[in-house]
């Protein structure tokens, strides 16, 4: 049975590298909080630019940035530009 690359030593390494760069959320541009739980929606994940369903690579650094749960989750595998912020409000 082939074993998660996500629970690595090298991408464990890479999280820790870019969460130690202290960057604003590439998305809403808020900052991120490194000392809140990993469940939290406003909590530090590593987003790739490429997403891997897409042939992203998982361990490159040009292609990871730093990113909120809830903003990386609103993405999705959408690449920046077919991924727009929600409007501020209703029309």
């Amino acid at each position: 049975m082939a074993s998660n690359p996500r629970n690595g030593r090298p991408y464990r390494r890479l999280v820790a590298a870019q969460k130690a760069k202290g960057f604003p959320c590439a998305r809403c541009g808020g900052y991120i909080n490194p000392a809140l739980d990993p469940r939290s929606p406003w909590s530090f994940t590593l987003d790739h630019i490429v997403p891997l369903s897409r042939g992203g690579s998982l361990l490159d650094p040009a292609n990871a940035r730093s990113m909120h749960r809830r903003c990386n989750s609103a993405r999705g595998n959408r690449t920046a530009t077919t991924a727009p912020l929600r409007a501020s409000r209703r029309w």
